[in-house]
């Protein structure tokens, strides 16, 4: 049980450091593409990584996907990584960048709220939820990088970034059988459901 104890522990440190490195990041990252100098389509996969909302959306699906088994691993990954990039090219053809911080937030709030509750969710919920979560954040991307000048190679970068995440998460999590180590996915996400309602408190506090 010690052991047992060591590891949830552990874990639980590994991802309040990531919390706090969540909420101090700038709350404007959504409107700048990040360059690496590498070509926009690094730069889209960098922005993925530097962007919170969608970063906790991506790991919230790949979570509850992971849960539910192979079969729901697999799914989410197709549909999620193509709903964003449909949902980008969307929004890249809008001449003007969209911003909700609040319809974000909650949109991966619910998913990590099923995550933390360990619910067997239907396939298709599954696809309902990752559908919705790919294609809102993807046009808000699309959006943001037809202002931003990224074009369609950076969103691009973001959805392959999107796919592999996905697929490293959620087979991490289906390969991985014991009870304890469960826990420890719903421990995850429960400290991204605390992350979204502080981001919710913030964006809240900046529309009123």
């Amino acid at each position: 049980m010690n052991g047992k104890t060591c590891v949830l522990h552990q874990c639980r440190c590994c991802v309040l450091f990531a919390a706090v490195v969540m909420l101090i990041w700038p709350t404007t990252a959504h409107a700048h593409l990040v360059s690496t100098g590498l070509g926009p389509f690094y730069d889209g996969i960098t922005h993925l990584i530097l962007t919170p909302d969608d970063l906790l959306g991506v790991l919230a699906i790949a979570l509850l996907s992971g849960l539910g088994g192979t079969r729901h691993g697999r799914t989410a990954l197709f549909i999620l990584s193509t709903a964003w990039l449909v949902g980008g090219l969307l929004g890249l053809q809008l001449d003007r960048q969209i911003s909700l911080p609040l319809v974000n937030t909650v949109s991966f709030l619910v998913v990590s709220i099923l995550v933390a509750a360990d619910r067997k969710m239907p396939l298709v919920i599954l696809v309902g939820l990752a559908s919705a979560l790919g294609l809102l954040h993807g046009f808000l991307n699309g959006t943001g990088l037809a202002q931003a000048g990224g074009g369609i190679l950076a969103l691009f970068g973001i959805a392959t970034a999107v796919f592999v995440m996905v697929a490293l998460i959620a087979a991490l999590v289906i390969s991985l059988r014991a009870a304890w180590v469960r826990i420890a996915v719903r421990v995850i996400g429960s400290w991204i459901t605390a992350i979204g309602l502080l981001m919710l408190g913030w964006a809240y506090r900046g529309v009123s």
